[in-house]
């Protein structure tokens, strides 16, 4: 390709942003034009991501100091995108937003799950979530894509093979995931303190987290779904344990059929089940810097009872990677390219 995307990054200093520019840096089809960084802005961009010493001397520009690209990432905390979406438009002619802002298509559902109005509702119908699995159609033709929330993307992916065969329709799914202190963000808190942290299991959210409300848009509401969120001591990766409670009893041999049939084409899940060995289910630790979403399952015989086990980098498939996997079909890229990295062993 001779004339390369230019891309720039908003909100570049912190741990999504990071990804976005490890990853954009050697996408074969892009160039990176700036990164910002606010609190940072005048130092190189390696001083935030020491892992990309050598690697690049670009240096973070001021948000206001933003010159217009053909595409522009956003990633920054929740509710700063929405403030100034008309400006990021107007600077980009394709907008990928990695934070919470435009996930959800009803600013009702929106207002009941993150406790205020959003900011600029007429603008999520523009965007499309940001997961391919779900959604490539749409983001085929898309200009503005919205982030995924790692939680939600490792419970979609474990559940959606099942919603969409109708064995969910009227049961009921309690989703637990086990996330890593990554999903906090860059910004240090009394929760992120070592002391504090170090080898605990801490419910971070037993009850109504906000991803569930993803959940429910990407799958439907005909089946009863409870998700609770436990951080532990993992640095990167979230696995879901989701216990489903079918409509009807079935064989190891019918859900295969179905996860087969649901993923046979999908570049990043990958179906995870053997006898033997350490490794028998998805693991978070093999997926580290990876786009792969691992899944597995167990059937309890003679009940309805299916446990799913789901796992992938909450950094990667849960935020920058789909991102840039997003961004891959909307502009007709083979959707791999620049995600290919396939993990470490040992890590």
């Amino acid at each position: 390709m001779n004339d390369k995307l230019s891309v720039s990054i908003v909100g570049g200093s912190g741990y999504v942003g990071g990804e976005l520019l490890r990853l954009l840096l050697f996408h074969p089809y892009v160039t990176i034009k700036q990164i910002t960084s606010a609190s940072q802005f005048g130092k190189f961009a390696h001083t935030a991501h020491p892992n990309l010493r050598g690697v690049t001397e670009l240096q973070f520009s001021h948000p206001e100091a933003l010159e217009p690209c053909d595409l522009l990432f956003l990633a920054q905390p929740h509710g700063e995108a929405s403030k100034q979406i008309d400006r990021w438009a107007g600077l980009a002619e394709r907008l990928i937003d990695t934070s919470a802002d435009f996930r959800l298509r009803d600013p009702a559902v929106y207002a009941h799950w993150y406790g205020e109005a959003h900011p600029a509702p007429a603008w999520l119908d523009k965007f499309v979530y940001g997961l391919p699995e779900r959604y490539r159609a749409q983001l085929a033709t898309a200009k503005y894509a919205s982030g995924v929330g790692c939680n939600a993307t490792v419970t979609n992916l474990a559940l959606a093979p099942l919603a969409d065969a109708g064995l969910l329709a009227g049961g009921r799914v309690v989703a637990d995931v086990k996330v890593g202190s990554s999903e906090g963000g860059a910004r240090p808190n009394e929760g992120s303190h070592h002391p504090e942290r170090s080898g605990a299991v801490r419910s971070f959210k037993p009850t109504g987290h906000r991803h569930q409300a993803e959940v429910r848009q990407a799958l439907g509401d005909n089946f009863e779904l409870y998700m609770s969120i436990t951080s532990v001591e993992l640095v990167r990766g979230a696995l879901v344990t989701a216990h489903c409670l079918l409509n009807q009893k079935v064989e190891e041999k019918d859900v295969w059929k179905v996860y087969r049939q649901a993923y046979k084409q999908e570049p990043f899940i990958r179906l995870v089940k053997q006898k033997s060995g350490i490794f028998r289910y998805p693991e978070p630790k093999l997926l580290a810097g990876t786009n792969f979403c691992d899944v597995g399952f167990e059937v309890e015989e003679g009940s309805h009872r299916l446990v799913v086990i789901a796992a992938l980098d909450n950094l990667m498939k849960g935020a920058a990677g789909s991102a840039v996997q997003s961004m891959n079909v909307m502009l007709g890229w083979p959707e791999k390219t620049g995600l290919e990295f396939p993990g470490l062993h040992p890590l």
